[in-house]
């Protein structure tokens, strides 16, 4: 069961713009990322994105389906399934996956057309002590943790 699962809400903005700030902060950490979508064109614009967010730091990352996968920092893929041993996972397409649950956090990324589902994958957790809930809302380029 994950420790943390955050929903992060980035009204305006498509996920392969916001998501490389929390990949730098989880690589910052020294952990590796798994991040999931079920779309392979999200998928690419997520990985050039990654490259291209801080071209003096880039964010190294490759695709489940190529080579050397495993050695990946950040591993983009259709599975929730982390080759590169990921203990956290985004889930950049807003669609909640069970099998989130095995990583010590997991990450919802959602726009307001995805926020009734995000709602009903929050409610999942209603009452579960094993779980810590975040809320982050995305303003003025930053993620700000809400209450």
């Amino acid at each position: 069961m994950p420790s943390r699962v955050g929903f992060y809400l980035a009204p305006g903005q498509p996920v392969e713009r916001v998501l490389p700030l929390i990949a730098r902060a989880a690589l910052g950490r020294g952990q590796r990322l798994l991040v999931v979508a079920e779309d392979g064109a999200l998928l690419d614009r997520i990985g050039s994105a990654l490259w291209e967010y801080a071209p003096a730091e880039f964010l190294a990352n490759g695709r489940a389906d190529r080579p050397y996968a495993a050695h990946q920092p950040v591993l983009l893929s259709h599975a929730c399934a982390a080759e590169n041993g990921a203990r956290v996972v985004a889930l950049a397409d807003g669609k909640w996956r069970e099998e989130a649950e095995g990583f010590d956090r997991a990450l919802l990324f959602f726009d307001e057309d995805g926020r009734a589902a995000a709602r009903d994958v929050w409610r999942r957790f209603d009452g579960r002590e094993d779980v810590a809930r975040e809320f982050h809302e995305l303003e003025a380029g930053k993620w700000v943790r809400k209450r």
